[in-house]
Parts: C-alpha cells; structure tokens; sequence
C-alpha cells in the first residue's frame, strides 16, 4: 500500500532536485501538509475532449495517492460549480478552481523571501493547500486567505481545519484585500490580474512585497514581485513566466458571435513586418498585453481551412484581422485604435533590442498608473492610466 508520508517526501525531493525548493522550513512543510486532504471531494483529469471525474471515497487509496501528489496542476471545479461528485461521468467544461501543481506553490512561496513573524495575505484560497504550508511555518495567526468563491472556500477551510490549521479565511473580492488583518509584510496572489489593485499595496508595510500573476491572455503572462515604498508606490521586476486563471472580476469575457460581423469595415489593410502567429509565443503576446491591454487574441479557422487570427477589443470596437497569404500575411485593421500597429511597433523594438526574455520587465506601481519597461530600450515603455 502506498503510504501518503513517502509519497510527501518524494515529492518533496523532487521538488528540491528541480532546484524550486530550497528553505528547509519549506521542505519541512511539504513533508508534513497532507495534500490529499485538499483535494476532496475529488478533482477532473483532463482527457481531451472532456474531464473525466475522480474521487477520494471511489477510487482507489494507492491510485487517489498518487494522483494527489503529480505533478500537475489538478482541476477542482468546472463552470462555477461542478465538483467531481457531482458528475457521473465525463463531461465538458471551463475550469473555475484548481490545485495548482507544486512546482508553481512552492516556488512562488520560495520567491516571497518569508521570515518568522511575517504576516501573510494570500488572494484566491483555491484548495488551501499553499495557505497550510505557509501556516505551518509562520502559524495560522499570521496568515488570512481570501477566496471569491463561497463553495471553493468553505471546502477550503474545512480541508485547513481538518489538517490542524484554524486560519483566518474569508470569502469575498480579493481584488479589495482584507484590510481588517492589515498591514501585511507579504501578499501573495494565487490568480492571474491585469492590473495590481492599490487597495493591496495600501495593505502592506513598507519594504513589503507584493507577488502577482498579471496579464488578461491565457498564456504570455509574467509573475511581478514588487517591493512597497513608504510613499504607496510599490517597484519591482517581472520574475519570470507564470498562468493563473483570471481574477473573476477582472476577466475579460471571450470574444463570441459572428466574427466576420466584427471585421466588416477596415479603415486600413497592408501587409505585416512580423507574423501574427508570434503571438502564440510568451513572450510576444506578455509584449502585446502591454501594448494593446483590452485585446483579446482570437484563433479560428475560415470555411476552406485556413488559419485565421484575430485582435478584438471590444471596449474600443477595435480590431485587427490577419489574413494568409503563402508565408506572408495581410492585416485589415479597424475601429478607432489601430491594434496591430501598436503590437507591431512593440515587436520590432523588442526584436531590435536583441528580444530580451520576460524576467528584464520591470514594474512601478501608483495610486494613478502602471508603467512597465527594459532598461536601456526607451521604446520599449508602456503606461497604463487608471480610468
């Protein structure tokens, strides 16, 4: 029989081996916080096409052990309320809540530079399993966790009593923090925004840090570490690729309907100095969220089975539309901002620049703005205004 103690301490080696754990307090508790605990009632496995539910009473010990400590990130909810007990069988769906893998907890836990008697602000509880390995370290007082979703967190907090941690956890808007435990030497969120509210840089001391997916596109999102001045201004870097599902009140809804509708008056068309398709890379399309930061990148196929990639944002009723041509490709543009020039002017001067990889981003945070550039490249500045 598979015994849950090895199976912590294999994951725990492996996680070290990959160089992403590396404090013994860390290690010590990945050794102890049962994971398991935090999956119930289950989790969908991804086959495909569809998610095929798994649960901890019907399944397997050994099995449900071994799916409890993967690697990956395991899916906990579809569509806003689906849990696998609820399903009695395959089934298609959006994934709404999730376990994320332990390569990205414990690293992002690793990049929060913890110390005792720090107190902790964690946004998007999930499962609770990143909210019990920081309470075993910093104890359950310091430590308030913050989930939007009412069913996500009352699992999670019977899941963070059942393991011993009575913490504090809260349901509601994690984009307002939870000024009532204020101040904090540390928030950490466990969700994609495409701005970093200042209701969470109000809410931490001086010389805190402030750790956060930021972006709006599934993929080409960078994970900001930022450091809070005494004047509620928080600096840092992008520290390196990161995916989170989006803050539920941030998302952007996806672009549906008739397409062709959309793209029915250009006010220009020529063709493009660059591919659209680099947009499918990450570090483009982190470049083209900066650029242009309510388009949503849109891939369909036309009625002879060529490619079709699209910019829309619908906000500004703006739209690119790229059109194959051999290896080449056409750009029809309209609406009253031209997106692809933007994304374009963007991507050449990163190119030009020797295409520097995500971590050379840095971050300035205020009450009024957020303004992103790389050093030593002045074209490669954006400044997005707080309406």
């Amino acid at each position: 029989m598979t015994d849950p103690v090895y199976e912590r301490r294999r994951m725990a080696t492996v996680l070290m081996n990959e160089g992403v754990l590396k404090s013994p307090w860390l290690r010590a508790a990945v050794e102890v916080v049962p994971r398991e605990r935090f999956l119930r009632p289950g989790v969908f496995l991804d086959e495909g096409r569809t998610w095929r539910p798994v649960t901890a009473t019907d399944t397997d010990p050994d099995e449900w052990l071994k799916i409890a400590y993967s690697a990956g990130t395991l899916t906990t909810q579809l569509d806003g309320h689906l849990t696998a007990d609820q399903a009695g069988g395959p089934v298609v769906g959006v994934p709404t809540s999730s376990s994320t893998d332990p390569v990205t907890v414990v690293g992002m836990i690793e990049t929060l530079d913890l110390a005792r008697g720090h107190r902790v602000l964690e946004i998007g509880t999930g499962t609770g399993y990143s909210t019990a390995l920081m309470c075993h370290y910093l104890g359950e007082d310091n430590v308030a966790t913050v989930e939007v979703d009412a069913q996500v967190a009352a699992r999670a907090d019977a899941a963070l009593e059942a393991a011993g941690f009575s913490t504090w956890t809260a349901t509601g808007d994690g984009l307002l923090g939870h000024p009532y435990r204020a101040p904090y030497d540390r928030v950490i969120a466990t969700c994609t925004v495409r701005r970093i509210p200042h209701t969470w840089i109000r809410q931490t001391r001086p010389g805190g840090i402030v750790l956060s997916t930021v972006g709006s596109w599934p993929w080409g999102t960078g994970l900001a570490k930022l450091t809070v001045g005494d004047d509620g201004t928080a600096d840092g870097v992008i520290v390196g690729r990161s995916s989170f599902m989006q803050a539920r009140a941030q998302a952007m809804a996806p672009v549906a309907g008739d397409l062709s509708a959309r793209t029915a008056y250009a006010d220009s068309e020529r063709r493009t100095l660059v591919s659209p398709l680099v947009l499918e890379e990450w570090m483009p399309a982190f470049l083209a969220q900066l650029a242009v930061p309510g388009a949503q990148f849109v891939r369909a196929t036309g009625g002879d089975g060529s490619p079709l990639r699209y910019l829309f944002d619908p906000e500004k009723e703006s739209f690119a539309e790229f059109l194959a041509d051999g290896e080449s490709w056409t750009v029809r543009q309209g609406g009253p901002v031209a997106l692809w020039d933007d994304v374009e002017r963007s991507l050449v001067a990163w190119q030009d620049a020797g295409s520097p990889e995500i971590d050379s981003v840095r971050l300035r945070v205020t009450p009024a703005s957020h303004l992103y550039w790389i050093e030593d490249a002045p074209s490669l500045c954006w400044e997005h205004r707080v309406a």
